[in-house]
């Protein structure tokens, strides 16, 4: 075990492994989904939901996927092999599930891969000024609807692929820690310079009085907590992939519960940046924020900025900031298949990268046509399951002794008695709901 942590690639810092962590939660469901629901579902009102289900997942299921990938070593196929193995069964049956997160992480990735071409053609018209060249919502929405078709942005999306695998072919300290140390502060420092310059808009204080309004009736309401689970349980990107795998390149002296609640409490904070830059923004013109999605990205936002004093330059902030987010959780996504590879075929590094970025590149370009529909089918149904998945295999098969024994690694006090119980049964039962409420609701709730 201990060559085996010797060779294996890691994290140089603490701060770089939060970072990253960050980067992979921060991503368009802060960006084009918290600011919608936030607005449809009562401002405050959806808020007080939302920081009590961001508070159990990420004590439980954020800090056991980083605790399950670091004590094995493992990404998921790996991960559920020994946790299989540690109750005498045979590892192939535990592999063959491990495949389910694998698979759920790629499919994500070629998903998002077409969403993050978008943004980069966005982000260069910001500079060229053809972002802001619509003159009516009419043309704003006919030119993303010319962009989201199949074959409609081959060349941004290929662009979109290069920079991401430039990203991992160099590593996790060197590649993936470097470039989230630089992009995740930036994106911040970019959002809160953007809410600067809308809170001296007129009108927008509409907007924040909106946000911290909280109606006792919502509280009753069971769809505003249905739905403020299923935002914190995708924005805290828990699937049994992307943070297991993260964890696996973590040091034993770090402290995986100190780790969590950081990358909670700034993925949160990314949340409400956009919230405080969206709702307040729409507000000058009177309106409310009526939808979410690429929608609002692509065609509401570019009408409203374009209206807006400084416009030209308030549309290249925010596209700048938004290919950060982007960016920062395609490399996520990617790095799950990209160390299968690795582990289980012992291919290099670049070899790895090669054939994932190849796979990435070809299906996503076939599936422009229909992201939405593929992008609907993993969120329902292949993350929660990957979530619940490694939530059983750490907290039931492991055990007690085993999980409490990861979780206890690096801290100084002893663990809170409350985390195994929260994270076996509530946490557990957790994405249960989230799986069967996505299938049952419509268009899901993530």
């Amino acid at each position: 075990m201990a060559d085996e942590r010797k060779a294996r690639d890691g994290f140089i810092s603490k701060w770089g492994f939060i970072l990253a962590c960050i980067g992979s939660a921060v991503g368009m469901g802060n960006i084009w989904m918290f600011p919608q629901r936030v607005s449809r579902y009562g401002g405050g009102t959806f808020l007080i939901p939302y920081f009590i289900f961001v508070f159990l997942i990420a004590s439980s299921g954020v800090t056991g996927e980083m605790a399950f990938g670091r004590g094995t070593r493992s990404g998921p196929m790996g991960a559920f092999k020994k946790a299989v193995e540690s109750r005498g069964w045979s590892g192939r049956a535990g592999e063959a599930v491990g495949i389910i997160p694998v698979l759920g992480s790629l499919a994500l990735a070629i998903g998002y891969t077409v969403v993050v071409g978008w943004i980069f053609r966005y982000t260069f018209g910001a500079f060229s000024g053809a972002t802001l060249a619509p003159a009516s919502p009419e043309a704003f929405g006919a030119m993303f609807g010319g962009m989201a078709v199949a074959f409609g942005n081959n060349l941004w999306q290929l662009a979109a692929v290069a920079v991401t695998f430039f990203i991992l072919i160099m590593g996790i300290g060197g590649g993936i820690e470097r470039a989230n140390g630089i992009m995740m502060p930036l994106f911040f420092l970019l959002f809160v310079g953007l809410g600067v310059y809308v809170f001296f808009q007129d009108g927008a204080a509409n907007g924040y009085r909106y946000i911290f309004t909280i109606d006792p009736k919502g509280l009753c309401d069971p769809m505003t907590w249905i739905y403020a689970m299923g935002q914190s349980f995708f924005s805290l990107s828990v699937a049994g992939n992307g943070t297991l795998i993260y964890g696996s390149y973590l040091s034993d002296k770090e402290d995986v519960l100190y780790s969590a609640r950081n990358v909670a409490v700034f993925d949160t904070i990314a949340s409400m940046l956009a919230a405080l830059v969206i709702i307040p923004a729409i507000a000058t013109t009177g309106a409310q924020l009526n939808s979410g999605g690429p929608g609002l990205m692509f065609v509401a936002l570019p009408n409203l900025f374009k209206s807006m004093p400084g416009g030209p330059l308030i549309v290249i902030i925010f596209f700048v900031a938004v290919t950060f987010a982007g960016v920062s959780s395609l490399i996520n996504l990617y790095e799950t298949p990209i160390a299968t590879l690795q582990e289980k075929l012992g291919l290099s590094r670049l070899q790895s990268c090669l054939c994932v970025a190849g796979t990435g590149i070809v299906v996503s370009t076939c599936i422009q046509g229909i992201v939405g529909g593929w992008m609907d089918f993993v969120s329902i149904y292949v993350c929660p399951l990957g979530a619940g998945l490694a939530g059983i295999m750490f907290f039931w098969v492991f055990g007690k002794k085993y999980v409490c024994e990861e979780l206890q690694k690096g801290r100084r006090e002893p663990l809170p008695a409350w985390i195994y119980p929260l994270s076996k049964y509530v946490y557990c039962v957790l994405t249960a709901l989230v799986f069967v409420l996505g299938i049952v609701i419509p268009g899901g709730i993530g």
